[in-house]
């Protein structure tokens, strides 16, 4: 949110007070507590004037390996933090976004002769300058490089009277609406990434951000997942700890800073250090969450019956057997929303008319071998025979009044199920157990954006405005631990759509309503990176588009994408997505894209363990390389494959082969043709058939490959061969891991360079291929 106009003014209606001065500060153990308050001329500036009674400087407790500090504008003192205070006197209804702790030793110096006072947390250390109205913070890197800080009016609270609670006649006692306003320095060339899947520009410099889900399609600044975490170019992220709405003006307001603000009498933020963006990651995911693990089923390709298409068990089947006849492997089948009577939804139960016996279908289903997916949503509409259970019980979201808070917006008299009400919860999730004794495997947690926030309450009393994006975590994390409750740990899986901190443990998500064209094809693969440096580690896209009917060029090169996507699911809203409806020419490139040999195991094992994503920018594996940081139209499956999607029918793409850490180690070779080579550091533009696209491997890479699987879940031993291309800079080891328990690791093979160039393995006998 903007409230300067220029420079030297502020908006018409707003006032800020600037805090410059450091009044007096008192340290208590690990915490340092700094009173602030504005310019001070003389003892008169003390009246009529607010002071920060509490910026509080606490050491960053998530583990023992955590290099962070934070910044808090806050009176809550059960969490670690550094930051600012405004009035102690608020309630505090919650929710608040869980944070890992762990013992963390800090050292704490202030001197008295330079004014200055150094807090260290690890090889992260802040200095304040204490001197009289110079209030200035630095936070420094290990070499004592400044990262960003706060200088010359970047601490301060916003008083804006543009707000219908704002009466001139109430004089002195006028309401106006406050913000927590702080403004952390951008130094020359930064670049700012993340906050969230966000389909506009991946660099986010000259962007307005709101942190506040919105269900506004992939074509917009209105995001589903939205992550108040940005990462910098200049080797730091920032976590704003507050499950509310966040506005940052990222360049977008003041050239040298992210001014970051929140409604309300406080501010928590977190300065995370790292050397490496995934170091960055790795401490941010151990403060919020490691990501989940999934199922090797979900690796499958999913097959939808869309969202408006007319179907039924006649027409399933027939989809499923087209499958069958062309020899296209398919894993999972997903039911969307009419599945259910139409206006009933969400009642739990398959429409009788089109399938009359829905339990001896899904048991069908399973006799294919496919998995089973249905969506949900967390509203239950007026005809649903489950709206006056969950009205006399109490377990929808309430007016103020104590009436059921009801609109029209997608279904007639929907009301919104309160999962802060543990009654609730237990009759919803009753509902989920039964489908899952039918045979569900999987639900799509669809929605969960549009909740209310003015007017209503919950059975906790938690504060509507920061239960806005919290419900979307609260939701997927009731539903995903009745899955897991049942099915056991890393077996459950959800699709879900929106999402909020932490819900990186809630996995699987996807980028929502995208239309059928190319444009929105690379909209949509910003998003999922933006996620990607989010803390999230697993993302899919509707293959072909969801708005509209793609043309076969665009199918075929979104299924090439699609199946180069950690998830891949074919889904559309008024249409089919069966290949063969566009050509069976889209069949055969289908068939071929899901028959891929390369196995993510070892990748989504270690982004469980340290919060890498699978799909990665380009500066996330290539830091040193100044040239990735521009690049949004191509990213890093793992660490050894480059994907460039093609995003024109004429099958035109450029790309950029980034730099290689050592050229003894080789060139970059094309997947399909090894012979085929690259020099690291230079674009390329080439035009690709339907049967190929820019997927490149790394020079002095090993890839983990199995030509011989037929699907995710087979024997993952049986067949394996290690894909080396180029020399090995030293000892390698490769992580063979189980497909039926995917956090288990059933072998470990070494792998050491000979002076031939070759390599040689040890301690599992495997197949050796050289790509060049």
């Amino acid at each position: 949110m903007k409230f300067t106009s220029g420079m030297w003014c502020l908006q018409e209606g707003v006032n800020i007070e600037w805090m410059s001065n450091v009044e007096r500060l008192s340290v208590e153990g690990e915490t340092v507590n700094l009173l602030l308050n504005k310019l001070q001329r003389h003892r008169g500036d003390t009246l009529n004037s607010r002071v920060f009674p509490n910026l509080s400087i606490y050491n960053a407790k998530a583990n023992k390996d955590l290099k962070q500090l934070f910044l808090r504008e806050s009176h809550r003192h059960w969490r670690e933090s550094l930051g600012l205070n405004l009035y102690t006197g608020q309630a505090d209804s919650g929710p608040h976004y869980h944070l890992n702790q762990s013992t963390k030793h800090t050292n704490i110096q202030h001197n008295k002769d330079t004014n200055e006072l150094n807090y260290t947390s690890g090889p992260l250390s802040l200095a304040v300058n204490t001197s009289t109205n110079e209030l200035k913070l630095d936070f420094r890197s290990p070499s004592g490089k400044k990262l960003t800080g706060q200088s010359f009016r970047s601490i301060g609270y916003v008083r804006d009277q543009r707000t219908e609670k704002f009466r001139y006649e109430d004089g002195m006692y006028a309401e106006r609406q406050g913000y927590m306003l702080a403004g952390l320095d951008l130094s020359v060339g930064e670049k700012v990434y993340g906050l969230g899947e966000r389909f506009g520009p991946l660099a986010k410099n000259g962007q307005t951000v709101d942190i506040w889900n919105e269900d506004g399609g992939t074509s917009s600044e209105l995001a589903y997942k939205n992550i108040p975490f940005y990462i910098s170019s200049q080797g730091y992220g920032v976590f704003v700890n507050h499950p509310g709405r966040v506005s940052l003006e990222v360049q977008s307001e003041r050239t040298t800073r992210v001014n970051i603000s929140v409604p309300g009498e406080e501010i928590e933020y977190f300065v995370v250090y790292g050397a490496t963006p995934k170091e960055i990651l790795n401490r941010y995911t151990s403060l919020t969450g490691r990501p989940a693990l999934v199922p090797s089923w979900s690796y499958n390709l999913w097959l939808t019956t869309s969202f408006t298409t007319n179907y039924d068990e006649k027409t399933v089947t027939g989809f499923l057997d087209g499958f069958r006849d062309r020899d296209i492997p398919l894993g999972v089948f997903h039911f969307d929303c009419f599945w259910m009577k139409s206006y009933q939804w969400c009642d739990f139960d398959f429409d009788a008319d089109m399938f009359p016996d829905a339990l001896g279908y899904l048991k069908r289903l399973k006799v294919r071998g496919l998995r089973i997916s249905i969506w949900i949503n967390p509203y239950v509409a007026q005809a649903s025979p489950l709206f006056e259970v969950g009205k006399k019980n109490g377990y929808f979201i309430k007016r103020t009044n104590g009436s059921v808070w009801q609109w029209d917006l997608w279904q007639a008299g929907m009301a919104v199920v309160d999962f802060t009400n543990p009654a609730a919860t237990e009759w919803y999730n009753n509902h989920l157990e039964r489908l899952m004794s039918m045979g569900v495997d999987s639900f799509k947690t669809d929605f969960a954006e549009r909740i209310p926030v003015k007017g209503i309450q919950y059975h906790n009393g938690a504060d509507p405005e920061r239960m806005h994006n919290y419900y979307a975590l609260l939701y997927n994390k009731i539903v995903y631990t009745t899955m897991s409750n049942r099915i056991g740990h890393n077996q459950a899986l959800l699709f879900a759509r929106s999402t909020a901190p932490g819900g990186q443990a809630y996995p699987v998500h996807w980028g929502g309503d995208c239309e059928s064209t190319f444009e929105a094809m690379a909209e949509s693969l910003r998003g999922g990176l933006s996620l990607m440096v989010s803390g999230y580690i697993f993302w899919a896209s509707d293959i072909g588009g969801f708005e509209g009917t793609p043309p076969p060029a665009l199918y075929k090169r979104w299924v090439q994408f699609g199946l180069l996507s950690t998830h891949s699911r074919l889904h559309g809203s008024s249409s089919f997505r069966v290949p063969w409806i566009y050509g069976e020419d889209c069949s055969h490139v289908l068939r071929e894209c899901v028959k891929r040999e390369d196995l993510a195991y070892a990748e989504a094992l270690r982004g469980h363990r340290d919060g890498t994503p699978l799909m990665r920018a380009m500066f996330l594996e290539f830091p040193e390389d100044l040239n990735t940081y521009a690049v949004d139209t191509q990213y890093m499956f793992g660490p050894n494959l480059l994907v460039a999607p093609v995003f024109s029918e004429e099958g035109e793409v450029t790309f950029y082969v980034p730099r290689s850490d050592d050229d003894v180690a080789g060139k970059w070779v094309s997947w399909f043709d090894h012979s085929k080579s690259y020099e690291s550091g230079r674009w390329y533009t080439e035009t690709h058939g339907f049967d190929t696209l820019p997927l490149l491997i790394r020079p002095g890479s090993v890839t983990v490959t199995n030509p011989t699987i037929k699907a995710p879940e087979d024997d993952a031993l049986s067949g394996i061969e290690l894909l080396i291309n180029g020399r090995l800079r030293g000892e390698v080891t490769v992580e063979i891991v189980n497909s039926v328990q995917t956090d288990e690791i059933l072998k470990t093979v070494q792998l050491s360079p000979t002076a031939d160039g070759k390599v040689e393995a040890r301690g599992h006998d495997v197949k050796i291929v050289y790509a060049a």
